[in-house]
C-alpha cells in the first residue's frame, strides 16, 4: 500500500453507518455471482433501465420515480470483460469504503489501467459501468457517493444566512461556515454533503441558474436584505448542488424558488432536473431532487409584465423542438395544465428571455423591484 493510502486508511468515517449498508450491498451482489459459479450456472447482474420510458411521475411523491423494468448482463464469452469490470469496480469501491478514501470519475478510470484485460479503454467506458453499479445498488438506497465514487466537477455556489457545520477532515471536530462571512465571495459545495449539519433563519432559498445573476445579488447584499440564502446552479445543477439543496428544504423547512432563463432549456432541462429529475438517473432521483421547489422565473408572462418585448431572442429550431418535445413526452409538464399552458404561450410568441434582459431597466432592477414584486405572492409561481 503506497504511503498516502496509509495515511488515509487512519481516517475515521464520518458516516459508519452509511459504509456498512453499502460494504453489505456490495457483498451481498458479489456472494450471489459466487453462489451461481458453485452451482455452475451463469453468473447475472440486474440492473434497473434507466431512461425517460422507465419512470413514473406521481404527483405526490414529487419526482420520477424508478419503473420496474430491469436489464441483466449475463457473463458470456461477449460480455466477459464488461463483467470483470463491474466486479473490479465493486471491489475498488469496498476497497474505498474501508480505507475511508474516494476516486474522482477520472481517477477511477486510471485505477483500471493495473486491470490488464479488464482496463477501461477510454473514460465514457468506465462512467457506464460506474452508473449501471450505482443503479443495482440505487435499489438499497446506496448512492455513487456512498460506494465512494465523487465527481469531477464542483458543486454550486452558496451565500447568504446560512451556517453549515462541516468536520475537520483530520479530527473530524465540527467547524461552523458562516456564510456571510464570505465578503463578495461564496462557500462552495463539496462533492459529498451527507456529513453537514445546518443552521439558518433564512425565510427561503433562491436556487440561480447563473452565475452573473449569483454574483449580482451576492455582490449587492441582496441575501441578508432578504432574509435568504442564495445557491448559483450554474446551469444543470451538479448532484452534489442538487443533494445540497434538497438537504436544505429537508432539514431546514425550507422553499426553493428557481430563478433561471425563459427558454426551453433552462425550464425543461435546469429547472425539471431540478424539480423532478431525469429519465436517465431514475435510479437517484429520490435523493437528488427538489419536489418542493417552484419556479420563480423568468416566465413567458413576465415577457409581458415587466415589459421585455425588445429583450427577447427569437425561439431557435431546437427550442421548439425541445418545447414540443418536452409537451408530448414528458410527464412532468403533461401532468401541470399550468407548465402546458406557460410552454404553449412560449410557442405563441416564438421567443425567449434570458435573466440578464431584466436589466434592461437598470442594472440592480432585479433587485430593486423584479424579485420584490414576484416575492410578494409565492402562490403564483410555476409548479
Amino acid at each position: 500500500m503506497a504511503k498516502d493510502d496509509k495515511k488515509s486508511s487512519k481516517r475515521a468515517s464520518a458516516n459508519p453507518e452509511l459504509d456498512k449498508v453499502t460494504v453489505q450491498c456490495i457483498d451481498r451482489a458479489a456472494s450471489r455471482v459466487l453462489d451461481s459459479i458453485a452451482k455452475k450456472k451463469q453468473p447475472e447482474l440486474k440492473f434497473p433501465v434507466r431512461s425517460l420510458s422507465n419512470v413514473d411521475y406521481d404527483v405526490k411523491k414529487g419526482f420520477f420515480e424508478l419503473g420496474e423494468n430491469l436489464s441483466t448482463r449475463t457473463l458470456t464469452v461477449n460480455s466477459v470483460k464488461t463483467f470483470a469490470q463491474t466486479l473490479k469496480l465493486m471491489a475498488l469501491s469496498k476497497q474505498m469504503v474501508k480505507e475511508n478514501n474516494w476516486a474522482t470519475k477520472r481517477e477511477a478510470y486510471y485505477v483500471s489501467k493495473n486491470w490488464r484485460d479488464a482496463r477501461f479503454d477510454e473514460q465514457p467506458e468506465s462512467d457506464t459501468v460506474m452508473d449501471d453499479v450505482e443503479a443495482m445498488f440505487s435499489l438499497d438506497g446506496v448512492t455513487r457517493e456512498q460506494l465512494r465514487f465523487i465527481p469531477d466537477e464542483h458543486g454550486g455556489a452558496v451565500a447568504g444566512e446560512l451556517t453549515v457545520i462541516d468536520r475537520d477532515p483530520h479530527t473530524h471536530e465540527p467547524i461552523e461556515i458562516d456564510c456571510t462571512k464570505f465578503g463578495t465571495g461564496a462557500y462552495s459545495i463539496p462533492s459529498s454533503v451527507e456529513h453537514l449539519k445546518f443552521r439558518t433563519n433564512a425565510k427561503f432559498v433562491l436556487a440561480i441558474e447563473t452565475g452573473g445573476m449569483f454574483q449580482r445579488l451576492q455582490g449587492n447584499g441582496y441575501p441578508q436584505d432578504a432574509h435568504c440564502i442564495i445557491v448559483s446552479m450554474a446551469g444543470v445543477p451538479t448532484r452534489s448542488t442538487r443533494r445540497f439543496l434538497r438537504r436544505l428544504t429537508d432539514d431546514l423547512d425550507l422553499p426553493v424558488y428557481a430563478f433561471v432563463d425563459c427558454d426551453p432549456y433552462g425550464i425543461a432541462n435546469i429547472y425539471r432536473t431540478l424539480k423532478v429529475g431525469s429519465g436517465n438517473a431514475a435510479h437517484i432521483n429520490q435523493f437528488f431532487c427538489v419536489p418542493r421547489a417552484r419556479f420563480l422565473g423568468v416566465t413567458p408572462q413576465d415577457i409581458i409584465d415587466f415589459k421585455l418585448q425588445d429583450a427577447t431572442h427569437p425561439l431557435q429550431e431546437v427550442d421548439e423542438k425541445r418545447a414540443k418535445d418536452a409537451l408530448k413526452n414528458d410527464p412532468f409538464f403533461k401532468k401541470n395544465k399550468a407548465w402546458v399552458k406557460a410552454f404553449e404561450q412560449m410557442l405563441t410568441m416564438k421567443v425567449r428571455a434570458e435573466q440578464q434582459a431584466l436589466t434592461k431597466w437598470g442594472l440592480n432592477y432585479v433587485i430593486d423591484s423584479y424579485l420584490p414584486r414576484k416575492l410578494k405572492n409565492p402562490g403564483s409561481f410555476l409548479p
